[in-house]
Formats: C-alpha cells, sequence, structure tokens
C-alpha cells in the first residue's frame, strides 16, 4: 500500500473527501533545476493540497479527523502502465507499422493509433471507475496533532 495522511473535510455515504498535503521531492532531486515541476513549485504555482475520495467500511470517522489514506500498489503501477505505456507503445507501433508506405503515411498512422490509444485509456477509466479494489482506502485513524495543516 501506498500510504498518505491527510484530513477529512465531507463525508458522504460509504466514502469520505480527503484533503491531503502535497510533499514535493525536488530538494532531493538532482534535475531540479532543470525540472518544470520543481520551477512552478518555487513560483508558487500550483496547489499545495490535494483532494481524495476514499471508501470507508464504517462511518466513524467525522469532518475534521486525521486519517491515514492507502492505495494498493498495483493498481498504481496498471494505471500509470495503461496511461503512459500503451499510448506511447500505439504511437510507435503505428509509426513502424505504416513505415514502408511513406513517412506521410507513418505520421498518420502514428497519430491515429495515438488517438485510439487514448480512447481505450478512457474506456478503461470509465470501466474501472467504481471498482472498490483501485479506490483509495481509510486505513486508521491518527491523532489529530500528527498532521500539518
Amino acid at each position: 500500500m501506498i500510504e498518505e495522511q491527510g484530513r477529512v473535510v465531507a463525508v458522504e455515504a460509504g466514502a469520505v473527501w480527503v484533503q491531503t498535503i502535497r510533499q514535493s521531492t525536488c530538494q532531493s532531486c538532482s534535475a531540479k533545476a532543470g525540472c518544470g515541476q520543481g520551477i512552478m513549485q518555487r513560483l508558487g504555482v500550483g496547489q499545495q493540497h490535494g483532494y481524495v475520495r476514499c471508501l470507508v467500511e464504517d462511518q466513524t470517522v467525522r469532518v475534521g479527523d486525521a486519517v491515514l489514506i492507502g492505495v494498493p500498489e498495483d493498481a498504481v503501477v496498471k494505471s500509470s502502465l495503461m496511461v503512459y505505456l500503451l499510448p506511447l507503445l500505439a504511437l510507435l507501433a503505428g509509426a513502424v507499422g505504416a513505415a514502408p508506405w511513406g513517412e506521410g503515411l507513418s505520421v498518420l498512422a502514428a497519430v491515429l493509433a495515438f488517438a485510439a490509444s487514448l480512447l481505450l485509456v478512457r474506456w478503461y477509466d470509465r470501466r474501472h471507475a467504481s471498482d472498490p479494489a483501485l479506490q483509495p482506502v481509510i486505513m486508521r485513524q491518527l491523532v489529530a496533532a500528527s498532521v500539518a495543516e
């Protein structure tokens, strides 16, 4: 499980909304000088808080409670492969597959394959959006003082 601390900001039936504070690792990264994320962080651009909908089995958590949320690692890996690797492979397959018929057709095939892969990613996302195995869950409540505001 990938874990993150947060604070409950809203409660609904079977789920809660948790506000997390985005942690930056820019100070320890060797590419911080040339990274767009690091530049945006230094300029103060971008939202520092994230909001995550988490499933709960029991409704014992209330607004303001500090919680530890978790996302299954395999869900993150599968989703990352689907979002990043599939479109890249489709782009390359389209370009290489149409290469014998000329450069223009190769570019067109690459763009079409890329667009088709994005549609496939969107379909996958909509199909699995309500899958409980892929949703963040509340692992436990924390002591209120342990989460910084």
